[in-house]
């Protein structure tokens, strides 16, 4: 298997499907998602930085990975908003 795979392994749907699931699930949950693609691109960064000298390379994907990190602030702080009006049986399943 490729390196860089054009599916997710394991994930049989589409990826609009996918990113549809995601986007589904509790705010908190989507904006963890987010966090841990922003983690693996500086993790990905930091590799093409020290490991392969790919500097262009690693400057992008540091500057998505922050863009992202923003992203996943940006949806805890809507879970805030929500988290007092979920539903009883939506809490059920956080548990």
């Amino acid at each position: 298997m490729s390196k860089h795979p054009t599916f997710v392994k394991g994930f049989k749907g589409s990826l609009d499907e996918l990113a549809q699931s995601i986007g589904n699930m509790t705010y908190d949950q989507t904006a963890s998602i987010i966090e841990k693609l922003a983690n693996d691109l500086t993790r990905q960064g930091n590799d093409d930085l020290n490991i392969r000298q790919r500097k262009k390379l690693a400057t992008q994907l540091y500057k998505t990975a922050n863009k992202l990190y923003e992203a996943s602030d940006e949806m805890y702080k809507a879970w805030e908003i929500c988290k007092p009006y979920m539903n009883q049986d939506d809490k059920n399943e956080m548990a």
